[in-house]
């Protein structure tokens, strides 16, 4: 079960679309207030887009072949007989940050999220946040502030998991792997070996933004073995897809405003 997060800016992930970010336009601007922040973390991300996530270069999400009962695979967007999503999973590791006298180092936790079938005007469908239960409430309400500004965009539904569940994170080498309650409510397993290159270091994207994050350490390319979030009416499951690995860094005095959220949300 999940309820309503009464906030008001909508918060958060997935994939990002790095020009929603920089838009003025994509929602009411209001200005941000408390402590000061800052965060750097590291996120294993992956979604239902073909590699590499078409999010990033266009205002509507990959096409996937519409079929009774099961999802049909991704295809390019503008196709008929498609319906368009970017269904996602984030999951972060706090390295290191603050939120005014808090620490935020180590926290880690879980966004799900589908952007819909259009984010020209910067609205997105749903995301559900689930925190690790280590977490604390005052590292919670840090969270809660940075991803507000990391994610500038309006949410249908924004709802947070009203049961903290166990996030594991492990990154070794081409290898990522993040799972909620050992996998039954969640999983994303990426292997970057199977990006093809010319030498053993791996596939880098620079210079591309990823939403509103100050600064990053490059998109690296790792494809999914599988992404899935199993909870509730919204649950998925891909294969094959695409997944990377960024670590960023956010802070108040950089970071773009906040939308206002939809509905009051």
């Amino acid at each position: 079960m999940s309820r309503k997060l009464l906030w008001t800016v909508a918060v958060l992930l997935c994939a990002a679309v790095p020009a929603l970010a920089a838009n003025p336009a994509a929602g009411t601007q209001v200005k941000s207030s408390g402590p000061e922040w800052s965060m750097n973390a590291s996120i294993i991300e992956a979604c239902s887009c073909p590699m590499f996530c078409q999010c990033y270069f266009n205002t509507k999400p990959a096409g996937h072949a519409m079929a009774a009962g099961h999802e049909g695979h991704a295809g390019m967007a503008g196709m008929e007989g498609m319906e368009h999503y970017c269904r996602a999973n984030n999951v972060f590791r706090v390295n290191k940050g603050m939120y005014g006298s808090t620490k935020l180092d180590g926290a880690k936790f879980w966004a799900a999220m589908d952007l819909g079938d259009d984010f020209s005007k910067g609205e997105m469908k749903w995301v559900v946040v689930t925190f690790d239960p280590s977490v604390t409430k005052e590292q919670r309400e840090g969270i809660k502030t940075v991803l507000a500004h990391l994610y500038p965009v309006k949410w249908g539904s924004f709802e947070v998991a009203s049961q903290d569940l166990p996030v594991e994170w492990s990154h070794n080498g081409d290898h990522a792997v993040a799972k909620l309650d050992g996998g039954k409510a969640g999983e994303v397993v990426l292997n970057g070996a199977a990006v093809s290159r010319n030498a053993s270091a791996p596939v880098v994207i620079n210079n591309l933004k990823y939403w509103g994050a100050s600064r990053h350490t490059g998109f690296v390319l790792m494809p999914n073995e599988v992404e899935a979030y199993r909870l509730g009416p919204n649950a998925f499951e891909f294969k094959g897809t695409n997944g990377f690995m960024i670590t960023f860094d956010i802070d108040s005095k950089t970071a773009p405003p906040a939308p206002g959220s939809k509905s009051g949300m």
